[in-house]
């Protein structure tokens, strides 16, 4: 019988089989930022356990309210600053070198195909999209990970969502995770893998790929998981090209942890998206997804563009084209995050920021602050965004605040009209 990529990356780095259905795995990578790991830190100090298992496979950034907006988010700052330099920990990503760590991470080349990464954070899955096993994980396992750069997994029962089909123009990876969330369910994938496969992710580009795996999670998914391809090895080239002769056997070591043929799934579910159109939540939870179509005329009162899951600059280009030329509506107001000091910095090359800017928007440092209501962007009680982010949960956004999740494209369209609506690029 043959093997899923995700058994495959287990086979490669189990280290213990303690129950049959227990495996501990070895970790390639354990990533850290400033809202999690502080308790840990803590905690491993108050035990006399202050160490790392190698400062070089451990990367930290502080981003999640950055910069600090009170004393609380101060020293949790402090403690991760202290804690780096006294363990010489070389890849921390400080304020003016930070950003949002599931951007940020994969454009230092921090992860691999056929990598173990874990971190206390629920959107680790991002990640997968290099064809790594990558989850987040509770304080515990961060320890762990962290003293013994070890961590205990479930066997990796895995579900095939094959894409087919052909993207219609204006409608983009947010669109289709919306969906595929929609037809799991929160609970569909709880414990599982979600491995995406088929023509469509096979022409996605790494930010689009990376936008699927990133809300796994949000359907219960432990991780998501895209199988690596020359498009995986073009996006690494920089870092790995000394590793390998040339891209071709930099390809052939990665199709090594591709899935077999007669791999066995606990389910495959089919999705030609040739007919898609641009979705949009509703309510307080992921799976309650609909077409933008029928929530046209919704009024709201804040955009946010940004994020882990589309705040790269293929977003941002996305976003850009449908504002060109335009204002958005006197009655919302924009708020613009890019998610990476490279991404903020092409964006203001390419002239990404200006049309922002003259359009109406608010341009801020790369920060998660606004995604769970920390900073830079919260609601006030009753008040309604549309947001690129992943989270639509009550209070997500500041308390009695509603979140309908949509495409950057959506989100650009929406500011405009100051109503949900679709944008041009979408001709159904």
């Amino acid at each position: 019988m043959g093997r899923t990529i995700a058994e495959k990356i287990f086979d490669a780095h189990r280290v213990d089989h303690p129950e049959k259905d227990i495996h501990v795995i070895r970790l390639d990578a354990v990533f850290c930022h400033e809202i999690t790991t502080p308790v840990a830190v803590n905690d491993l100090v108050s035990r006399g356990k202050d160490r790392v298992f190698d400062p070089d496979k451990i990367k930290v950034v502080i981003d999640h309210v950055s910069p600090a907006k009170d004393s609380k988010t101060a020293i949790q700052g402090k403690i991760l600053r202290e804690w780096a330099r006294r363990h010489n920990i070389r890849d921390f990503f400080d304020i003016g070198r930070n950003g949002v760590c599931h951007a940020l991470f994969p454009e230092k080349g921090f992860v691999r195909p056929g990598y173990t990464v874990i971190m206390g954070d629920s959107h680790t899955c991002t990640h997968g999209a290099f064809g790594a096993f990558a989850a987040g994980v509770g304080t515990t396992d961060l320890e762990v990970g962290i003293l013994k750069g070890v961590c205990a997994f479930r066997s990796p029962s895995t579900i095939k969502i094959d894409i087919a089909g052909r993207l219609p123009d204006g409608v983009f990876a947010k669109d289709v995770i919306l969906f595929i969330i929609h037809r799991l369910g929160v609970n569909g994938a709880t414990n599982k893998i979600l491995e995406f496969t088929g023509p469509v992710v096979d022409a996605m580009s790494m930010e689009s790929r990376m936008t699927l795996c990133n809300m796994a999670v949000e359907a219960g998914a432990t991780s998501g998981i895209c199988n690596p391809d020359m498009t995986t090895v073009e996006y690494l080239w920089e870092f790995i090209q000394d590793d390998h002769a040339d891209k071709e056997s930099a390809l052939a070591t990665f199709e090594n942890f591709h899935s077999d043929p007669d791999a066995r799934y606990d389910q495959i579910i089919e999705h030609d998206v040739s007919r898609l159109e641009p979705m949009v939540t509703f309510g307080y939870k992921p799976d309650q997804v609909k077409p933008v179509k029928e929530m046209a005329s919704t009024k709201v009162d804040q955009i946010y563009i940004g994020s882990c899951t589309n705040g790269r600059i293929e977003d941002l280009r996305v976003a850009a084209q449908v504002l060109k030329g335009k204002k958005i509506s006197d009655s919302v107001r924009g708020i613009v995050s890019p998610a990476t000091p490279k991404a903020f910095r092409q964006a203001m090359e390419e002239g990404i920021l200006k049309t922002f800017m003259d359009s109406g928007f608010c341009v801020t440092n790369p920060t998660c602050g606004a995604c769970l209501g920390m900073s830079n962007g919260v609601l006030a009680e009753g008040e309604v965004c549309a947001s690129t982010t992943n989270r639509n949960f009550n209070g997500r956004m500041g308390k009695g605040g509603m979140v309908h999740l949509v495409s950057p494209a959506t989100a650009a369209a929406t500011a405009i009209a100051g109503l949900i609506t679709n944008s041009e690029l979408y001709k159904g």
